[in-house]
């Protein structure tokens, strides 16, 4: 029997869903998955399980975590060995401010470039709101791969921030979104991850009657 519950919701179209269980699989959490889909009666039953009405929900023995970020920070104490931040403090606070800058900013890309990992879309038209949040992960990618040799934001291995900017990754893929050569191959490295390559693969058997949700979840 696994020792952690990770409820979700659908793979196609929930990024948020995609981030917690990046982090879970990082951790080595052994976790089942719980999948609630844009149904009222699933809606209502996520509503029952977590006030906030947020995903994912991560159940590990008595304790209940149903923020992305909370999620990472429990997994950090949980799981040490595990190695989701950098060693080093000061890289493992700017790993916690681009973190929270993903999981409280770019409202314009979420809204203007929902996540569907089935779709593509070709001579996509961004606005200006979506272009300048693109330019700000160009910004920071650009800074961390530099700053840290890559091929992952901080080194040769993917961490938390990784996992928070892994939908981003596949939002620019199904939108078309032209890149620099080294934000290009960044995101290539991300979409290219086993535990994503999993993760689609779940996503293309996903039932197509689940519909698009009207948020993001």
């Amino acid at each position: 029997m696994a020792e952690a519950t990770l409820t979700i919701s659908s793979r196609n179209y929930s990024s948020w869903s995609l981030r917690g269980w990046l982090l879970c699989r990082m951790a080595g959490l052994d976790f089942t998955v719980e999948v609630l889909s844009g149904d009222p009666a699933s809606r209502a039953e996520l509503l029952h399980l977590t006030p906030s009405f947020l995903v994912p929900r991560l159940t590990h023995g008595g304790v209940r975590v149903w923020d992305v970020l909370a999620i990472a920070q429990y997994l950090t104490e949980v799981r040490p060995e595990a190695g989701l931040l950098p060693d080093d403090l000061a890289a493992r606070s700017w790993s916690r401010s681009i973190s929270g800058e993903m999981h409280g900013g770019f409202i314009n890309l979420r809204s203007a470039l929902p996540m569907n990992l089935r779709a593509r879309y070709t001579d996509f038209k961004l606005w200006g709101g979506a272009q300048a949040d693109i330019a700000r992960v160009v910004e920071i990618w650009q800074e961390a791969l530099k700053a840290h040799g890559g091929p992952y934001l901080f080194g040769k291995r993917p961490m938390v921030a990784d996992a928070m900017y892994a939908p981003v990754c596949t939002r620019f893929v199904t939108y078309g979104v032209d890149l620099p050569p080294d934000c290009a191959a960044y995101r290539d490295t991300i979409m290219d991850w086993d535990l994503m390559r999993e993760w689609i693969a779940a996503a293309e058997d996903e039932p197509e009657e689940i519909e698009e949700l009207d948020m993001e979840f």
